[in-house]
């Protein structure tokens, strides 16, 4: 036998141990896998979606159309209503001014019918001065000149006169100051014109004051009579066949 010498380890150096190279690791195959099974599915390429990704993004896409077009709808529903009542508030709006106006202008209308009536009203003496002056003769001169320059403008401005003899009395336009019995009328005549009356358009600003005349009462039953006795006879005329003939 070989006697060792002791040391001898120690004294040799010691060799570095050198980093062995890491073995790819094997996955792991189950038993009854073939090496087909074992080897790992190709990723799939990036950017392709599913079919049902795109399905549903559609699906979506459409439920936000449909969701804002209910919300258009709306608002469009909202402008009309406003579009309407503004328009109903313009019509009655634009009434109530032509009602204003149409008021305005009867009002004017009627301020001016009586200033104008008030100012003739004052002006009536003189016209009645210049219808006593004609018929006594005395319109002559400058004074006829004067005289026929204003009844000319009052008669522009509308004024009208009436009332003459022979007309039937009406207590809506006349004013009766005398009264007496005429044979010769069948009803209330006016039969004198003491002062002429005026109006302007359909409003009377004076009567005409005017004497009457009314039917004799004996008149009214004499004529009476006659008419009944003419209405017998001619009743009469008819049950006997007509008047006797020559």
């Amino acid at each position: 036998m070989t006697e060792e010498t002791p040391g001898f380890d120690e004294q040799q150096p010691q060799q570095p141990q050198q980093p062995q190279p890491a073995q790819p690791q094997q996955p792991d195959v189950p038993s009854g896998a073939t090496s087909d099974d074992a080897e790992p599915k190709a990723a799939p390429q990036e950017g392709a979606a599913p079919a049902g990704d795109a399905a549903a993004a559609q699906q979506q896409a459409a439920a936000q159309a449909a969701q804002q077009t209910a919300g258009l709808t709306a608002q469009l529903d909202q402008v009309r209503t406003a579009l309407g009542e503004r328009t109903a508030d313009l019509q009655r709006l634009q009434a109530e001014y032509q009602n204003y106006r149409r008021r305005v202008e009867r009002d004017r209308i009627t301020v001016k019918e009586i200033a104008v009536a008030n100012l003739l009203t004052e002006l009536l003496p003189v016209l009645d001065d210049i219808g006593r002056a004609r018929e006594h003769g005395e319109l002559v001169g400058g004074f006829k000149s004067v005289a026929e320059s204003l009844e000319t403008v009052a008669a522009k401005m509308g004024l009208q006169q009436f009332g003459k003899e022979g007309e039937p009395f009406d207590p809506t336009i006349h004013e009766a100051l005398m009264h007496s019995y005429a044979p010769d009328v069948t009803e209330t005549t006016c039969v004198a014109i003491l002062q002429p009356g005026y109006r302007i358009g359909e409003r009377t600003i004076r009567p005409a004051r005017v004497a009457v005349a009314e039917p004799q009462p004996g008149a009214q039953t004499v004529k009476a009579d006659e008419a009944e006795g003419a209405a017998t006879t001619n009743a009469d005329d008819k049950e006997n066949g007509g008047p006797d003939e020559g």
